[in-house]
């Protein structure tokens, strides 16, 4: 269980580090020609988006790596969690795909129910 549930963390860390940095260093115009849901945001929204998931993606593995604090892994979790409820329902009121979003979400709620149990 501990393995996959590492595996799932990095994964998790992985992703949301990438999607969030992406929408923290790349330029507005950028981002709403290739994510047009970008535009429903205010720029300041959409960094502050960004800005969750990068410090989810750290949450999600650096507790519980080092030890401090590992209680932080599942609450990031849960927020990373959190954070795709809330991308689904963008990406279903658009007509959008959302099996991705409902895969994150999976995954978030097995690392954050998973290292809550452990």
């Amino acid at each position: 269980m501990n393995i996959a549930l590492w595996v799932a963390q990095i994964l998790l860390a992985a992703v949301f580090l990438a999607a969030g940095g992406v929408k923290l260093l790349r330029p507005r115009e950028e981002l709403v020609a290739k994510m047009p849901f970008a535009q429903d945001f205010t720029d300041a929204q959409f960094r502050g988006i960004g800005a969750v998931e990068v410090l989810g993606a750290v949450g999600v593995v650096l507790p519980w790596l080092t030890g401090i604090a590992p209680w932080l892994t599942p609450l990031a979790a849960l927020g990373l969690a959190i954070t795709q409820v809330g991308a689904i329902r963008v990406h279903a009121r658009r007509h959008e795909p959302v099996i991705a979003n409902v895969a994150l979400l999976a995954l978030a709620l097995f690392v954050a129910v998973g290292r809550s149990l452990t």
